[in-house]
């Protein structure tokens, strides 16, 4: 009888649970639905952050904002506990061209919702707000603290740089990003090179000047060749693609600069500044960064949370794309519903059973985790 009993109860948290995801992914459909009609370009973010803010309100998440970006603590911080933070972004990219459907506008097919920002990163940022209010709920043995953060597309200062800054010590993040709700556990890291090779100029009908075109063509060869060494069994290796070169003013005139533009995703094995050093000693041309501060990341495959992660069947993978977690100072994982591939394309959708399956995977990985 009393396995019995046991077997009831066991039945019945199940059914409230099912009960429960079913009520809060319609809910969090139905703010992905607003977010979608409310455009929100990166930096453009207002008119949704202030929808969010008045939505975590009524909730009663008290979030605190600045500019663009808001947070919310949940109730019980102490700051000698461990701090646990969940971070998706607000901002979507601009619309690309090949919409065959309005991407300001919600649009439900069957299963899928159509619209600019769904699968990245509404799907996310909704499903981890519904996943803050569970955890928030009941006592866990660590501190929560929920980001929806701005300016994550273009890497702007306003946005989650800014607000890391403003919270408090963080031990481990999780990053909603789209991957399929398989955790990512390192991510390349961006650098952009402003590269100007010089010469002299000269009329091109006679052997005059120093074609700066030449001297260009010389340093992008070493780019295109250059093999870089540690090689990451995530990542691959550091990868370094000119994609922009400017040169010339008419055809008879030889060129007396050249420049050209090199996109570097670095691997976990090398910072920004170690390959932008060994860039400039190589090239003639001059080198400038754009940044050095998007660098690569990675959590060990040891630590509590991907243990966990593992643990409920999830594969481990480096994302070659980028994220706020280039801007965090802390392990951090990336892991989130909807698929990549959809993220900046035409005609943009999320299966709404995704939203359900992630909010509930979050919380049975993230309730009673131990950090």
């Amino acid at each position: 009888m009393y396995q019995f009993i046991v077997f009831l109860l066991y039945l019945c948290r199940q059914i409230q649970i099912t009960m429960d995801i079913k009520i809060l992914t319609n809910e969090a459909v139905e703010l992905l639905k607003r977010l979608i009609e409310t455009p929100r370009v990166s930096r453009e973010e207002t008119a949704a952050a202030d929808l969010l803010q008045a939505w975590m309100t009524e909730r009663g998440m008290e979030p605190q904002r600045e500019g663009n970006n808001l947070w919310s603590i949940a109730p019980g911080f102490d700051a000698g506990r461990k701090t646990l933070l969940l971070c998706a972004h607000i901002d979507t990219v601009k619309p690309a061209s090949g919409w065959t459907r309005e991407p300001h506008k919600a649009q439900r097919e069957g299963n899928r919702l159509y619209g600019l920002g769904a699968n990245d990163d509404g799907a996310s940022l909704v499903s981890l707000l519904q996943v803050y209010r569970i955890l928030s709920e009941k006592s866990q043995e660590y501190n929560i603290v929920m980001l929806a953060s701005a300016e994550e597309e273009v890497s702007g200062r306003n946005g989650a740089e800014l607000a890391l800054t403003l919270l408090p010590h963080i031990d481990v993040a999780l990053v909603g990003e789209p991957t399929g709700m398989q955790p990512a556990i390192a991510e390349r890291g961006l650098m952009v090179l402003d590269c100007t090779a010089h010469g002299r100029s000269g009329h091109a009908a006679r052997n005059e000047g120093d074609n700066a075109l030449y001297h260009a063509i010389d340093d992008i060869q070493w780019l295109r060749t250059k093999v870089w060494g540690e090689e990451s069994p995530l990542l691959g290796r550091t990868k370094t693609t000119v994609t922009m070169i400017d040169c010339g003013t008419q055809h008879n005139v030889v060129p007396d600069r050249c420049h050209f533009v090199v996109d570097v995703r670095t691997n976990e094995m090398h910072s920004n500044e170690e390959i932008l050093k060994e860039i400039s000693s190589h090239l003639k041309s001059d080198v400038v960064a754009r940044s050095t501060r998007l660098s690569s990341s990675r959590i060990g495959l040891e630590h509590p949370l991907v243990r966990k992660a593992v643990e409920f069947g999830r594969k481990p993978f480096g994302s070659p794309t980028l994220s706020d977690q280039a801007l965090m100072h802390c392990p951090s994982l990336k892991m989130g519903p909807g698929e990549s591939s959809r993220s900046h394309t035409a005609d943009e959708y999320i299966e709404l059973h995704e939203i359900s399956e992630a909010i509930e995977l979050y919380a049975l990985l993230l309730d009673g985790l131990k950090l």
